[in-house]
């Protein structure tokens, strides 16, 4: 039950603020919208306000935004998608990625502001001690204030760990506040995997801290991002998971936790932003990439042959959901033949 509430959240999550972004940038161009839709299937609830149909529908596995001039027969009508210059449509299509790239800063926003808290580098005032750690068998505690390492003083948490990265495997001694209370440690210092040295200490988290949570958030985001081109330009394999598979990973996160449920419905939103993007028929960067072509030619496409290709490139995502969702009921057993 944990996990499909969790998948229902998750998903419905990613669809809504996907199509709000289509849907608020449609209304901010004048663009009439038909209706606007979480979830594919029969309605569970529906309304209408202002011209547009609002539907919550049975499986919450897409949505979509219906917009007046998408049909070949309301082309070129006031107030449709068509009739608006080349720009104003690249808005609407990116803004659903846009929306979904957004959603996850703003989740790890929340992750930092409200949860975890964010260091503090300014102090060298010790967050935590990672057991079995050379800090720890030496008697660190959590709250110790490090003043100096081997008689030169530190002032900061980055200087603090330069001067421990350069003193891998070696004695060191450690000077600290505890209680107002000077106290002296020696240990013999860690080497990470890259040669540095390393105690096993963090620093201190605090919460509520705006500026702090706005600057780690865009730190993680533009590492993410930065682990997901090396994927697209080939210096780390692809790995592929489906519906099923990302239940399964829904599932699992949630059972850890709301902070690992919500920061895995960042990864997945970032993701999905990303590939929304892409050049690929059916999807907002291949309509994106269709608009580009009509404003580089300085007319429209035909409308027939564009939807064919949509239409074609529409089947082959299914079919390569499919086959993806194939291989994941494999590869978790959960087909009763193989």
């Amino acid at each position: 039950m944990k996990t499909l509430i969790a998948s229902i959240f998750v998903f419905g999550l990613l669809i809504f603020f996907h199509e709000l972004g289509h849907f608020l940038a449609a209304r901010a161009n004048g663009i009439e919208v038909l209706e606007l839709a979480i979830g594919f299937g029969p309605k569970l609830l529906g309304w209408r306000r202002d011209k547009t149909d609002y539907s919550l529908r049975l499986f919450p596995l897409g949505g979509f935004c219906r917009m007046l001039g998408e049909s070949p027969e309301e082309a070129g009508r006031p107030g449709s998608f068509t009739e608006k210059s080349p720009g104003r449509r690249a808005l609407v299509l990116a803004a659903g990625p846009a929306m979904n790239l957004l959603l996850a800063l703003l989740l790890f926003f929340i992750i930092f502001f409200f949860f975890i808290g964010v260091q503090q580098l300014d102090s060298t005032s010790i967050g935590a001690v990672l057991p079995g750690t050379p800090a720890a068998e030496a008697g660190l505690q959590e709250g110790d204030e490090i003043t100096a390492i081997d008689g030169e003083a530190v002032d900061n948490w980055t200087d603090l760990v330069r001067a421990i990265e350069k003193k891998p495997g070696e004695n060191i001694t450690l000077t600290a506040k505890r209680s107002g209370e000077i106290k002296v440690f020696n240990l013999t210092a860690g080497t990470d995997p890259d040669g540095s040295g390393k105690i096993g200490v963090s620093p201190h988290l605090e919460r509520y801290r705006f500026g702090g949570a706005l600057g780690t958030s865009f730190e993680r985001f533009g590492f993410i991002i930065a682990s997901i081109a090396q994927v697209f330009t080939g210096r780390v394999p692809l790995d592929v998971t489906g519906p099923v598979g990302i239940i399964k990973i829904v599932g699992d996160a949630a059972q850890t936790g709301l902070v690992n449920l919500l920061w895995l419905t960042g990864l997945i939103s970032i993701s999905l932003g990303l590939i929304n993007l892409l050049p690929v028929p059916a999807l907002d960067g291949g309509r994106l990439l269709f608009v580009i072509i009509e404003a580089l030619r300085g007319r429209p496409l035909d409308p027939e042959k564009e939807g064919l290709i949509h239409f074609i490139g529409f089947l082959l995502l299914v079919a390569l959901i499919l086959l993806v969702t194939y291989n994941d009921l494999i590869r978790l057993d959960i087909l009763p033949w193989r």
